[in-house]
């Protein structure tokens, strides 16, 4: 079973963030690391192979400056092989220019299985992936708290509010994971010595058969206009119990339509 996963390579979100100069874009010049979110993807495309007894995963990611680093987090992890994007054209691009350029790299793979995490940590639009199955002509399921393969179909049970659907289809599909799906595996020492020989193939927007304008800020069909910080947050209401707080609480609940 031959499975890929799209990951992204994000700014590491513990480090102070700034946007490129002249733009409303988040700076990706510096060292990219692999999103949290995409590691239960990984791991949940690692298991199905293993139970399959046998296929690849693949890892499939678009990053600036042909950036790697997080893509060897995953390739350490087990993943055999990456397909990177990288090109200037795709700078501004926006959640559908994304698929587009995801889409036309996923074709190379000749997946049985895509895998994609809900949303980015940097994004969080939840938009590409069921962009990227559109486009592929494939069955999208999202919101995945469990995976399992039956013969040619896909078996989700898809988490809701009110508990999980059980979903079916057939395979090639696309799915998306949540947090609570697996529990992702720890890089171990070999694992990372191996992950540095271990295949990248980068592409560009033009080894994709794609055109310039179709991708970046001149494919998008969102901008972002401007940005603002955020409203400092007011100091809370401190209530003295003297022998009224229940009633207090209740009555300010009310006021905030809250009960």
């Amino acid at each position: 079973m031959n499975i890929v996963v799209c990951v992204k390579q994000i700014p590491d979100p513990a480090a102070p963030q700034s946007l490129e100069a002249g733009t409303n874009t988040l700076d990706r010049s510096g060292k990219l690391i692999l999103d949290d979110s995409d590691a239960y993807g990984v791991e949940m495309a690692l298991q199905l192979a293993e139970q399959a007894g046998g296929g690849e995963v693949t890892l499939v990611s678009m990053a600036p400056n042909g950036e790697t680093a997080g893509l060897r987090t995953a390739l350490a992890m087990g993943a055999a092989k990456a397909i990177l994007v990288s090109d200037d054209a795709l700078k501004g691009s926006d959640a559908l220019s994304t698929a587009k350029v995801l889409a036309a790299a996923i074709k190379r793979a000749n997946a049985d299985l895509v895998i994609a995490a809900t949303e980015s940590s940097d994004g969080y639009t939840g938009t590409t992936p069921v962009q990227i199955a559109e486009i592929l002509g494939l069955p999208s399921i999202t919101f995945a708290k469990s995976v399992a393969i039956e013969g040619t179909s896909v078996k989700v049970d898809r988490q809701t509010e009110a508990g999980y659907d059980e979903v079916t289809a057939p395979l090639p599909a696309l799915v998306t994971v949540t947090a609570g799906v697996v529990e992702p595996r720890y890089p171990s020492f070999k694992g990372i010595m191996a992950a540095k020989s271990k295949p990248v193939e980068t592409l560009s927007v033009a080894d994709l058969g794609l055109d310039a304008s179709q991708v970046g800020a001149l494919g998008g069909r969102q901008s972002i206009t401007s940005v603002d910080e955020a409203e400092a947050r007011n100091a809370g209401e401190v209530v003295v119990d003297e022998g009224d707080g229940a009633q207090r609480i209740v009555t300010f609940l009310e006021n905030l339509k809250v009960i």
